[in-house]
């Protein structure tokens, strides 16, 4: 099993100067937040970190900033992924994965394929591969669901495809994992609000949005869950749910950023087509910040 891989993962943002251009002071200075308040791993240029907005040489910029000022203290996962199969094999071949310990790649999206396609596909990736790959099915962005037979297909047939992040929303199809996969492979929650369900019933933790926001008490919900400490667990869970439900109200990474302007570690920015959150979703943010 990729214990590194346990616990709390956290979707990093990308935060942006007042001309929008990438603020990588603030960056460094959320990557130690997190280090330092206990998240067990980064997660890079995902759908949190605005990557689609983000050209070729600001995503090298990112991951290298987030590279020195981690400084080999927790593992790093890159988001490399797209509906381009021979794109994503071209971007795996020239990228450097010095200081990478995994790959996240999200389900083909806008094409649509059958399950058969997205199996070619993850199984194209992983024979690119020279690192680890966590699948990452997100239905709600793809609109295409990896149906739990595929996942296990695939964490049956390639040995560096290691976990999934799961976040369709939907427990049935959590415990349908979690009963079928191999010992070693991890199902991770994408679902902030399912997270700590997930973990008691044998998930391996979390890749998460509001984790970056609020590190030190979600990781501890996390291990506590991972401890099977249901109790302690939920006392947390219920203290952050109500931010959770904030921060995916308008979208995302809109909300988290929201956080982040209130604890005063980035300005609220994100590129069009995004905008920021609308004033009474911050007010709303703000005051739970204030009164956490």
């Amino acid at each position: 099993m990729s214990r590194k891989f346990l616990g709390t993962g956290v979707a990093l943002v990308t935060p942006f100067n007042e001309d929008l251009s990438v603020d990588h002071q603030a960056l460094g200075n959320i990557v130690n937040y997190n280090i330092d308040n206990g998240v067990e791993y980064l997660v890079v240029c995902g759908t949190t970190g605005e990557t689609a907005t983000l050209t070729k040489e600001e995503k090298k910029e990112v991951l290298a900033t987030v590279s020195k000022v981690n400084n080999g203290r927790v593992p790093i996962v890159l988001g490399i992924g797209g509906n381009n199969t021979a794109n994503v094999i071209d971007e795996i071949k020239l990228t450097d994965f010095i200081n990478v310990d995994a790959i996240l790649s999200v389900t083909p999206y806008y094409s649509k394929p059958t399950q058969e396609g997205i199996y070619q596909h993850f199984k194209a990736i992983s024979e690119a591969s020279p690192i680890d790959i966590i699948l990452y099915n997100v239905p709600g962005r793809t609109s295409k669901n990896i149906e739990p037979e595929t996942t296990i297909r695939l964490a049956n047939d390639f040995k560096n495809i290691v976990a999934v992040k799961e976040a369709g929303n939907s427990i049935s199809q959590y415990y349908e994992l979690i009963k079928n996969k191999p010992e070693d492979f991890l199902i991770i929650s994408g679902d902030d609000d399912l997270a700590l369900g997930v973990v008691l019933a044998g998930g391996a933790g979390v890749i998460s949005v509001i984790g970056q926001g609020f590190p030190k008490e979600f990781s501890e919900m996390i291990r506590l869950g991972l401890k099977g400490d249901a109790k302690a667990a939920f006392k947390l869970h219920f203290k952050l749910i109500d931010v959770i439900g904030y921060i995916f109200e308008e979208n995302n990474p809109a909300g988290i950023k929201g956080v982040f302007e209130a604890l005063g570690l980035c300005r609220d920015s994100v590129r069009l087509p995004l905008v920021p959150a609308s004033v009474g979703l911050k007010t709303k943010i703000a005051s739970f910040v204030k009164g956490f």
